[in-house]
């Protein structure tokens, strides 16, 4: 069923001046835009760089691996985190090969789900691998948290800034290593996203100049924004709907909101999981700490099976804590610390959204494109009914790939 989001763009707006401080008589509000540290890491990469073993992109790279480098952490202090890096093959440009960024989507917080570690999904294999034949480099980095070699750090899943600089960074020391290679690399670089992806692009985007290059663009699809209004109108959607309805739309919403807390206890760790989920369930979101996506949710779907075997239906299954947004913790992320484009982006940013998306909807990426406008944006935004969630990046792989030809034309 549809999670629908009827009100999103106005609780969007009353979510965006709250934390403004503006009121509703102010036609537009712009948030200062945060002072951005400049990457000067020295020595940024950490080791040798291994294969990347798990696919194989040999037809179309020379070089496929897994990098370890610095970056700015979340909390402020430097961090270890890894990344993929591909090279194509052929010769290389006079002047060094351009950079594509790729942002990849939920898979969770823990170190077992970092994509450097698994097998490339076929359609980012697929997009990776027209990157490659164009004659782009594509760095790829895990993120924050996510397979960083001590193994203590939980992801800060969606937090639009530790995103950001977990692409900076890698971008940064991606250079440091090829050149190290002999392997020369350009200044202009690229993000591309999808999902958890396209709001990390767009935080790139906002935190570009951290990099300390020549940022040309962003594409993002289906980005993840106005988190509140997707989980409140999440909920409305299926309230009186058959529990077959209710089940994997609230074991969504669940995984996600599991995901979240996981995510704020990088840099909290004595907020409980209890904060946010109803006894026993709390246990069960507690597992994001150590599955993958797709495994907590089917955990989620377990529980509410298991609750049903006794009981009708699932008002009284102990799902979330009454007004738990309301936390402060919780309150500041979702209304500050997860919203992509806040200010002004000063490159060209092309967005894809389907109608019939139910991860993220429609309505979400309308208010955010609305919102980005507003704050002077150039964004292009393209629509199509009956694209979902999937399909509005599968559909789109080509296009996407010709669009960071347009912006930033590869060398010869």
């Amino acid at each position: 069923m549809k999670i629908k989001l009827l009100t999103v763009a106005m609780l969007s707006t009353t979510l965006f001046l709250t934390a403004c401080g503006g009121d509703d008589n102010e036609s537009t509000v712009f948030v200062p835009k945060p002072e951005i540290p400049e990457n000067n890491i020295k020595d940024p990469v950490v080791g040798m760089p291994t294969a990347y073993t798990k696919s194989d992109f040999s037809l179309v790279a020379s070089e496929s691996s897994v990098m370890t480098y610095k970056m700015l952490g979340q909390n402020g202090q430097e961090t270890t985190a890894t990344s993929l890096v591909f090279v194509p093959k052929g010769t290389m440009p006079a002047d060094g090969w351009k950079i594509v960024a790729w942002a990849h989507g939920t898979t969770g917080v823990a170190d077992i789900c970092a994509p450097s570690l698994n097998v490339t999904n076929e359609y980012v294999y697929a997009m990776i691998s027209k990157f490659l034949a164009a004659g782009y480099i594509v760095v790829a980095p895990d993120y924050e948290g996510l397979g960083e070699p001590s193994g203590r750090e939980i992801h800060p899943f969606l937090n639009v800034k530790s995103e950001a600089y977990s692409i900076t960074d890698a971008v940064v020391a991606a250079r440091s290593y090829l050149s190290s290679q002999g392997k020369m690399t350009s200044r202009q670089w690229m993000t591309v996203g999808h999902s958890q992806g396209g709001q990390a692009a767009l935080g790139a985007a906002q935190y570009a100049s951290r990099a300390k290059l020549d940022y040309k663009g962003t594409i993002a699809v289906a980005p993840a924004s106005n988190l509140g209004a997707i989980l409140i109108n999440g909920e409305q959607s299926v309230k009186d709907a058959p529990v077959n309805f209710q089940i994997p739309v609230y074991a969504q919403l669940d995984t996600f909101t599991a995901l979240i807390t996981a995510g704020l206890r990088n840099n909290n760790l004595t907020f409980s999981y209890s904060n946010v989920f109803k006894s026993p369930t709390d246990l069960i979101a507690s597992k994001a700490e150590s599955n993958c996506s797709g495994a907590l949710g089917n955990e989620f779907v377990s529980g509410m099976q298991n609750y049903l075997k006794t009981n009708v239906d699932l008002k009284n299954y102990p799902r979330t804590q009454t007004n738990f947004m309301a936390l402060p913790l919780v309150k500041e992320f979702l209304e500050k610390d997860s919203q992509p484009a806040q200010v002004k982006l000063n490159q060209p940013v092309v967005i894809y959204q389907g109608a019939k998306d139910t991860t993220v909807p429609k309505e979400a990426t309308d208010a955010l494109v609305f919102d980005a406008a507003n704050k002077g944006s150039t964004i292009r935004y393209v629509t199509n009914p009956e694209w979902d969630h999937g399909t509005a990046y599968v559909l789109n792989i080509e296009n996407i790939v010709n669009d960071v030809k347009s912006v930033m034309p590869a060398s010869n």
